[in-house]
């Protein structure tokens, strides 16, 4: 998501986005230049001399160092530029994209590859704003991504992906704590609860409608809402206080014994990294599994830093790269999205001292030869293994990130 996911997402942008697509419905009309991913000799040859105007979030140098190389290496095999449009906010590339609908530009469009999730997908579907449906699953390496293993490939946030976007990595909310000051990790919301209330500013979350900020408040929703199911459907206006009464009234009791006494909240998931790098907090989360041994390994927190997960499971999903339909640079977009989706650059991404985010790629599937590059990784100190990550609590239908972040705002922003 984050991954859309894996961006703030400020009211003023959702509301744009809202109010464009209610003011100028899609008429079902695609743009015709869009190539064939089957005929792939075809798009690359389309593809030379193309640059791609990629959106994706601009808030982790590490990761903005990744897509720097991923375009070096794109430029040497093909022939193709990379340009990142650093973003902080994918609910403003959606407005850009429904806004050049409302304009009429129906080609040429600013956006060319974005990177996606959750809510800001559902917007560019429901609205027929992106490139014709299957194009991901016909990339040549769409034959080596998990779709047994890892189903969330195939859904994003409930929604169906269609082939509309390309999975990029996969995300799972772990949390990290320091040993050096923190022995015996709280597991469950009643032992941090517990925990705050002994020793007082220890514990924040980014603000919504900050990404992290928002899963933080899924994972309680998911852990306190008396009918599980109804996640799994649109929120309903008639129950939803009622269904959220208890993840609030915990936040109610949790904001005083946090840092700050909950009158303030860092701006991002690295600004939370940050606090517990100087001791002002000890427990933090992230979407990586291996974010805090990536973290350890580029000097950003020390190396007594371990991680752990809430008993019973907690929130994990894929992230995505989606093609609008008026992009300027089908054809190497395309071609970024096959190349994200190969050995070399998913083990590449999976290594802590790079990313260490997850691959959506089925290991038994490759060469031998790309099987090692996965066997070489050291996935670092703080990485819990896979057996140790628990349950995956899925990913709410998109409409409760939303109702969430708007009922939290009117609740707590004005404090």
């Amino acid at each position: 998501m984050f991954h859309s996911r894996h961006c703030s997402r400020p009211i003023a942008g959702a509301a744009l986005a809202a109010s464009l697509l209610l003011a100028a419905p899609f008429t079902g009309a695609q743009a015709a230049d869009a190539p064939d991913p089957a005929d792939w000799p075809a798009v690359l040859d389309a593809a030379q001399g193309q640059t791609v105007y990629f959106h994706a979030w601009g808030g982790e140098p590490r990761i903005n160092s990744y897509i720097a190389w991923a375009g070096e290496r794109l430029k040497e095999l093909h022939g193709v530029s990379v340009e990142q449009v650093k973003v902080d906010d994918t609910a403003n590339v959606v407005a850009r994209v429904v806004a050049e609908k409302a304009a009429g530009q129906d080609t040429g469009g600013a956006v060319d590859l974005v990177w996606i999730n959750g809510e800001n997908f559902v917007s560019l579907k429901k609205a027929g704003l992106l490139m014709t449906p299957g194009w991901a699953t016909k990339l040549p390496n769409w034959d080596l991504v998990d779709t047994t293993d890892k189903p969330a490939v195939l859904t994003d946030f409930t929604e169906p992906t269609d082939g509309l976007e390309s999975p990029w990595g996969m995300a799972k909310l772990v949390f990290m704590h320091d040993t050096a000051t923190l022995t015996h990790a709280p597991t469950t919301l009643a032992a941090l609860a517990e925990y705050l209330k002994a020793h007082p500013g220890r514990f924040t979350y980014p603000q919504p409608p900050n990404f992290h900020g928002s899963t933080f408040l899924k994972q309680v929703l998911a852990t306190t809402i008396a009918d599980k199911t109804k996640l799994t459907k649109p929120v309903d206006p008639a129950s939803f206080e009622s269904d959220v009464a208890p993840l609030f009234a915990w936040l109610d009791a949790l904001h005083p014994t946090m840092w700050r006494q909950g009158r303030a909240f860092p701006q991002n998931q690295p600004a939370m990294r940050q606090l517990l790098a100087d001791g002002e907090i000890d427990i933090a989360f992230t979407f990586n599994p291996a974010g805090a041994s990536a973290a350890i390994a580029a000097g950003e927190l020390p190396d007594t830093v371990r991680t752990f997960v809430l008993d019973g499971g907690t929130i994990g999903n894929a992230h995505f790269l989606a093609i609008p339909y008026n992009a300027n640079a089908k054809a190497g977009a395309l071609v970024l999205a096959n190349f994200l989706l190969s050995a070399e650059a998913q083990a590449r991404k999976q290594d802590p001292t790079i990313w260490g985010d997850p691959t959506v790629l089925a290991i038994d599937a490759l060469s031998d030869a790309d099987k090692a590059r996965f066997a070489a990784l050291d996935l670092g100190i703080a990485t819990l293994a896979p057996q140790q990550l628990g349950p995956v609590i899925d990913e709410p239908h998109a409409s409760w990130m939303t109702a969430l972040e708007r009922a939290w705002t009117a609740r707590y922003a004005s404090q």
